[in-house]
């Protein structure tokens, strides 16, 4: 076996854009991938471009070929001159040259060969990447790698057709970066801090100046109080309740001497905000499948981090969360002064981390429970006077407990962004979950089909 690597560069420049993107979280994922592709077909070596590209660990290709003519023809990273040579070998060294962050190595043996002697080969890698092997070896391969557990991707061209598969037996996710949800205001259910500052603030005797940068979020609960003294308690549902809110609003609006209303930001705000902000707050019902799955309800010794985060959330609803989720903890940005402003975010804040105190205690007390060392929690006792410090799965303590929840409500049609899903597949059935990694496979494999396509028939 062989090894190349070489040095490295800035990252956070070198991979700016794509941090930006999917954050330090989603890169780790990448940069301690180890990847083993079977075979250097043009489908795997440009699968393997699209990976070290952004910046995996490491690769290995395991191919046992010499390079032939036709190799030649539909791979951008063989040559005329690699026509006889080790297939493994030459991918391997123009394929290192891309990223020199990315360690590339190459076994020059046949597939069957090395299932025979010696399978624990496989089970070294996060990911293996099968292209244009036999039905008779991907079974023998499947069956090693799903005891171990590891993911196999199934990749085949022909010409025009191509398919991926990927065999495992459960895979769970957990991405802080969804692509789009409801602020969580809590306005149908204030928590006692809100109430407490909005209560605090007199709309009537304020001067001009400080009317016109309350926060409009403060605006929507106060006016929120008047609509349901009128309505018997109920909120604004349909269109017609909301076009009165909305006017109800605008009545705010103090006029000058000559009865025309003064220029007032953060009400045209606080209108333009109803609709997505006056939403009802509760648990989704693809959240409650999560909470009712045996592997939620069931714990053991041997349980994934990830259902004991859901187990702990399960029980937060039930208990110290009223029968919703965690409060997320943040708000959007609005017209307001800065002091009110930060005062209002602080009001969330300490809200969150009051859950999320909660929520981790659930998890030390479930842990506990089934026999875990809560060595996994490291960190936790840090996480009330630093946000970025991590429990359990490694989020954001004020965010983790609402992401997890959140993003299965966006269930997983962004697996990029965010995926928070339970993925069971049996022999090479797909099923609808990925993980980052996996993803950019998909991706990948995609590309290389289009790219084998170009090359073929241009």
């Amino acid at each position: 076996m062989a090894s190349q690597k070489g040095g490295t560069l800035d990252k956070n420049n070198k991979y700016d854009r794509q941090l930006r993107l999917w954050g330090d979280h989603g890169q780790s994922a990448l940069e301690t991938a180890r990847v083993c592709l079977i075979n250097a077909s043009a489908t795997g070596t440009e699968i393997l471009k699209n990976l070290i590209l952004p910046g995996i660990g490491s690769f290995t290709i395991l191919d046992g070929n010499k390079v032939e003519g036709e190799d030649v023809g539909n791979n951008f990273f063989l040559t005329v001159d690699s026509i006889g040579k080790s297939r493994a070998q030459v991918a391997t060294e123009l394929l290192s040259e891309l990223n020199e962050d990315v360690s590339g190595d190459f076994l020059e043996e046949n597939v069957d060969d090395l299932l025979q002697k010696n399978p624990a080969f496989f089970t070294s890698f996060t990911t293996v990447i099968a292209t244009q092997l036999p039905e008779r070896t991907l079974l023998d391969l499947g069956r090693v790698l799903w005891t171990a557990n590891i993911p196999l991707l199934v990749c085949r061209c022909y010409g025009f057709i191509g398919y991926l598969r990927v065999v495992i037996k459960e895979h769970t996710i957990i991405e802080s970066h969804p692509d789009n949800f409801h602020e969580d205001l809590r306005l149908d259910y204030p928590f006692q801090g809100l109430k407490d500052y909005c209560d605090s603030l007199n709309l009537d005797t304020m001067e001009k100046k400080a009317h016109s940068h309350t926060p409009w979020l403060v605006l929507l609960y106060k006016y929120l109080q008047i609509w349901e003294e009128q309505h018997g308690g109920k909120m604004p549902k349909n269109y017609k309740e909301k076009m009165a809110f909305k006017d109800l609003i605008k009545g705010g609006v103090r006029k000058n001497e000559h009865g025309v209303p003064e220029e007032e930001e953060n009400f045209d705000e606080a209108v333009k905000s109803v609709n997505s902000s006056l939403h009802a707050t509760g648990i989704p019902s693809d959240i409650k499948a999560l909470f009712e799955d045996p592997s939620c309800l069931k714990l053991n010794s041997e349980s994934k981090n990830f259902w004991v985060m859901v187990r702990a959330l399960k029980e937060f609803t039930e208990t110290d969360g009223n029968g919703f989720l965690p409060l997320r903890g943040s708000i959007p940005d609005m017209t307001a002064d800065s002091e009110r402003y930060i005062q209002l975010q602080t009001v969330y804040r300490e809200q969150a981390e009051l859950d999320s105190v909660a929520v981790a205690g659930h998890v030390h007390a479930l842990l506990h429970n089934i026999g875990r060392i809560v060595s996994c929690l490291s960190r936790v006792e840090s996480f009330p006077r630093k946000p970025a410090a991590a429990i359990v799965l490694g989020l954001d303590p004020r965010l983790a407990p609402a992401v997890v929840l959140i993003l299965c409500k966006n269930g997983g049609q962004t697996p990029l962004e965010t995926a928070v899903r339970k993925t069971k597949i049996r022999d090479f059935n797909i099923a609808t979950g990925s993980s980052f990694l996996l993803f950019c496979v998909f991706i990948s494999a995609s590309v290389a089909k289009i790219s084998s396509m170009h090359r073929t028939y241009a």
